[in-house]
C-alpha cells in the first residue's frame, strides 16, 4: 500500500513516499544525518527502519545492513525494505508476502520500492524522474511523486503523502505529511511551496539564534 523514494545527495538525504493509507511518512520514513536513509513498509514495522540504521552507523555498509536485518528477524516474509548509506547504490528486499503487485528498483544514491502497485514499473518511474528533476532536493522528491502518481500509482487512490530531508546540522531540514487526502501529493506540493523559501531561515534560527530572522511572532523583540 506503498510507494517510496530514497535518495542521497552530497550530504543529505532525502525520502518521499506516497500510500493508500493514512500517515505514511510517520510510519515508513527513517533518517540519520551522516549515516543514511530507510524506509520499512508494507505491512509496517518501524522498528526494522530503525535497526537498519543504527546497523548502517556501526560499520557503513547498506546491503550488509540489510542480511543483517533480513536475517535475523521474524516475520520478516511481511516486510518490504530499503536502505541507503553514504556510499554506494541503494538496497531493497521484499519478503514473500509482500502484497500485492510489488517492485523495487536501485541506482548509485537511490533506492525506489513499492508494493500494491498499478504495475511494476513504479519504482523505476520514481528513480527516472528524480534523476531528471531540476531544483532544490525537496522539490525533485516532489517532482517524482508526481510521477509515480500520473504513471497509475497504487492499484487503490492515494491518500497520504510526505517527504523528509536531514543535512549535516543534524536534524530533519524539511519534514512536511499529508496524512490523509484526496489529493495529497498536489497538497504536499502546496506544503513545499509555504516551507521551501523559509526552510534556511529556521535552519539558521536552531544554530544562530541571536542573528537569525523573525517572522514577526508575537512577542519576538526582533
Amino acid at each position: 500500500m506503498t510507494f517510496s523514494l530514497v535518495v542521497r545527495d552530497g550530504e543529505r538525504f532525502g525520502i518521499a513516499a506516497g500510500s493508500s493509507s493514512p500517515a505514511v511518512a510517520a510510519r515508513v520514513v527513517h533518517l540519520s544525518p551522516g549515516v543514511g536513509a530507510a524506509t520499512s513498509q508494507n505491512i509496517t514495522d518501524p522498528t526494522l527502519g530503525t535497526g537498519l540504521l543504527e546497523r548502517l552507523a556501526a560499520h557503513g555498509d547498506a546491503g550488509r545492513a540489510l542480511r543483517e536485518i533480513t536475517e535475523g528477524t521474524a516475520d520478516i516474509a511481511y516486510r518490504q525494505l530499503t536502505v541507503l548509506g553514504r556510499t554506494g547504490p541503494g538496497h531493497a528486499y521484499s519478503g514473500a508476502r509482500t502484497l500485492g503487485r510489488h517492485a523495487s528498483a536501485t541506482a548509485d544514491g537511490a533506492v525506489a520500492a513499492g508494493n500494491m502497485l498499478a504495475g511494476e514499473h513504479l519504482p523505476g518511474v520514481l528513480l527516472d524522474a528524480y534523476a531528471a528533476a531540476t531544483g532544490e532536493l525537496e522539490e525533485r522528491l516532489l517532482t517524482a511523486l508526481k510521477a509515480a502518481v500520473a504513471a497509475g500509482g497504487e492499484e487503490g487512490p492515494v491518500r497520504s503523502a510526505g517527504m523528509a530531508v536531514v543535512a549535516d546540522v543534524g536534524w530533519r531540514v524539511t519534514d512536511l505529511r499529508v496524512d490523509w487526502a484526496d489529493d495529497p501529493v498536489d497538497r504536499l506540493g502546496d506544503l513545499l511551496g509555504v516551507w521551501l523559501p523559509q526552510r534556511d531561515d529556521y535552519v539558521r534560527r536552531g544554530l544562530d539564534p541571536a542573528n537569525s530572522p523573525s517572522y514577526g511572532v508575537p512577542g519576538d523583540p526582533r
